[in-house]
């Protein structure tokens, strides 16, 4: 209980400045003299819990909402800080910090700690505790994306960067990893794009002593290839177009395809380059380059042969709908269908390894799109025509066979 008595008389000070300001009465300071001493009762016991923790953390974080309100309804002038200013955060800091000790394996708690500083703007705490977990969970994604996403947000791109690849080196089966170091260099094209704007520096050659214009960001230490990039003479502009059309971006694609050779990299990359706000020329770059890897990647993968044969089906899906459904008319669309029908036939009558896969996702192909109501009668019956033909090759899977007969049923005809 001695440590229960240290505390309650640590908060003395914190209280009696809030009764002072006119932010808490005395009966409110006395429920938080009993609520806080409930909860170091607690942590005292022989065997705490973690929710235990959580709960005291909750209550003082509540309690700073609620004194922070009541400074902005009583428009309280600001004077210098006073102990009542801080003490309710920094005891959500001590409460955690305290936690640790006895939960230093519980992942999830240090990224609350981290969320909590960030939310409170502990900048250079948020830094001390991603390094002191990433020294005990090196193998843990997570704590690498949110420790290079602190430096994104205080425009240390180098460090960001360093993070990722030290963690990548540890952890390059992680496709989280790997898509956030591709997000991260897409976010370094497109500021590098805004700075050389608002500096001046296009296509021509402009060296930056030029520059009549500069902000808060272009004070920021540069980076070796801001450095190249932002040179004078054909060496700074061969520089500037590579950053410009993906060359950084495009490495670490070939880089991820070689570490991880997974159709799930491949998906969650494509999604984060569809998504991403960059220019369009840059996107179609970067789509152009994501397909190639993956067709020398994964030549045989059913899912990777879906995914390059319906690239273009999922384009016009993007362009027209929010629900990623494409309109079934249209030229473009009717070329997209029979390009994607085209590439799903040659690899299904290639005799690939995988032929049962192969055939699976073409059968697939084949009935998503003939049980669509809104499909040409005359394009269902190419896509039949098509499936038939590859259904009497010799050798061909039972599964084409199966799937043709379905399709042709009188109950399908009837549709």
């Amino acid at each position: 209980m001695e440590r229960v008595q240290f505390q309650q008389e640590q908060m003395l000070a914190e209280l009696k400045d809030l009764v002072q300001k006119g932010l808490f009465t005395q009966s409110e300071v006395k429920q938080i003299v009993k609520k806080r001493t409930q909860f170091e009762t607690a942590l005292v016991r022989r065997i705490p819990k973690k929710s235990d923790f959580l709960r005291y953390a909750a209550y003082e974080m509540n309690l700073e909402q609620l004194r922070r309100k009541r400074v902005e309804r009583l428009k309280i002038e600001k004077t210098a800080p006073s102990i009542s200013d801080y003490a309710l955060v920094r005891r959500q800091f001590q409460i955690f910090e305290r936690a640790l000790k006895k939960f230093k394996s519980d992942v999830g708690l240090w990224t609350q700690y981290i969320e909590v500083a960030k939310r409170e703007g502990a900048r250079s705490l948020v830094g001390r505790i991603t390094a002191r977990a990433l020294q005990l969970h090196p193998r843990t994604p997570a704590l690498y994306i949110i420790a290079a996403s602190h430096e994104l947000n205080h425009m240390s791109p180098s460090a960001a960067r360093a993070l990722l690849q030290r963690g990548l080196r540890l952890n390059a089966d992680s496709v989280d990893m790997w898509r956030e170091y591709v997000r991260m260099e897409m976010g370094f094209v497109e500021g590098m794009r805004r700075r050389w704007t608002v500096l001046g520096i296009h296509e021509e050659d402009h060296p930056i002593a030029e520059a009549e214009t500069t902000t808060e960001e272009d004070m920021a230490p540069l980076t070796p290839e801001e450095i190249a990039a932002e040179k004078g003479g054909d060496e700074g502009e061969k520089a500037r177009q590579a950053i410009i059309d993906g060359a950084i971006v495009k490495s670490v694609i070939s880089s991820a395809a070689k570490a991880l050779p997974s159709i799930n990299l491949f998906s969650a990359l494509e999604v984060l380059i569809r998504s991403y706000p960059s220019q369009e020329r840059l996107r179609t770059a970067l789509l152009d380059h994501l397909y190639s890897v993956l067709k020398v990647t994964l030549p045989d993968d059913p899912q990777a042969v879906k995914m390059l044969a319906t690239r273009r089906l999922r384009e016009l899906a993007s362009q027209e709908n929010s629900d990623n459904s494409v309109v079934a008319e249209g030229e473009e669309f009717v070329d997209a269908l029979q390009a994607a029908n085209e590439s799903f036939s040659a690899a299904v009558g290639t005799g690939s390894p995988n032929a049962s896969g192969m055939a699976d996702i073409y059968v697939e192909f084949i009935e998503e799109w003939c049980k669509l109501p809104t499909l040409d009668p005359n394009l269902r019956a190419y896509l039949v025509a098509s499936l038939r033909k590859l259904a009497r090759q010799p050798n061909a899977h039972p599964l084409l066979q199966a799937a043709h007969t379905h399709l042709i049923s009188p109950s399908k005809k009837a549709l």
